[in-house]
């Protein structure tokens, strides 16, 4: 039977299984969230490599994934030729929409919000460089939006004050009039686009990624063998219990997870998975 894996550092990726329930109604999707070291663009390159292959090698033993979509920018750009090289799943990842903003833009000017983390790679500039040499590129690395969003994501309003902060950051650099559209670089912005969509520029052009990486989760996924296995329930995995849990339970629920499929996913030689007590 045909199964997903999503992982992300924490509830971001949940914009993308919502896609992937409209794509693939039916289709097993279990969710990963790195939550003991959450979030990612605060974390060393070389530290957060090794643990994203050995957490996600744990978990793919573990779940038996058909296909395992990493929802997360910054895990995507640091370790997914490394997952690729060590495990025969398949893997989709989610990178800033570069490409698809140099496609939309007139004025020739482009932004990007992401984490500090993605911001600072190189891979950055190599999307630049191969998809979009004719902009002109402005990233702003967002700290405080990724907070934001998770906050958002159990029902608490965003933050007007600190969205324009963030906002500035990126529209207040020399240049940074011309931006008429803008690529979403971490997948926790999903839950604020509507917000930035109201406090950003009239006429901009706000591009969220998550349709396009189900849509690709899709076609890898019809590509690929189901692995053979019973079907089990859907689980729902955190590596630390995340703060203010059980705000998180209406929004889980809208997605199809109940409170048993919830559980702390131990990151070590046992693979145990412990059921969270609500």
């Amino acid at each position: 039977m045909a199964r997903i894996l999503v992982f992300d550092s924490g509830i971001g990726g949940l914009g993308i299984v919502a896609q992937l329930r409209l794509l693939l109604p039916g289709v097993p999707i279990d969710y990963l969230a790195d939550t003991a070291i959450f979030p990612y663009g605060e974390q060393p390159d070389s530290t957060l490599r090794l643990r994203i292959v050995s957490l996600l090698g744990q978990a793919i033993a573990r779940l038996c994934p058909s296909v395992v979509v990493i929802a997360c920018n910054t895990a995507s750009t640091l370790a997914l030729d490394s997952l690729r090289a060590t495990y025969d799943v398949p893997f989709v990842g989610c990178v800033p929409p570069i490409k698809w903003a140099a496609d939309r833009t007139r004025t020739g000017t482009i932004g990007l919000l992401a984490t500090r983390a993605t911001v600072r790679r190189p891979y950055l500039q190599e999307l630049h460089t191969r998809f979009a040499p004719h902009c002109t590129l402005l990233a702003h690395g967002a700290r405080g939006l990724a907070d934001m969003a998770e906050r958002a994501f159990r029902g608490a309003p965003p933050d007007r004050t600190q969205l324009a902060i963030e906002l500035a950051g990126l529209f207040g650099q020399p240049g940074g009039a011309a931006i008429d559209v803008v690529g979403i670089g971490c997948t926790h912005y999903t839950f604020l686009l509507e917000a930035l969509r109201e406090s950003g520029p009239v006429g901009v052009a706000w591009l969220d990624p998550a349709s396009a990486v189900a849509r690709q989760a899709a076609r890898v996924l019809a590509q690929t063998p189901a692995i053979s296995r019973a079907p089990g329930a859907e689980r729902v995995c955190f590596t630390a219990l995340p703060p203010d849990f059980p705000a998180l339970l209406p929004g889980l629920g809208r997605l199809g997870y109940g409170a048993d499929a919830i559980s702390l996913f131990a990151a070590g030689v046992n693979l145990a998975a412990h059921p969270i007590e609500n």
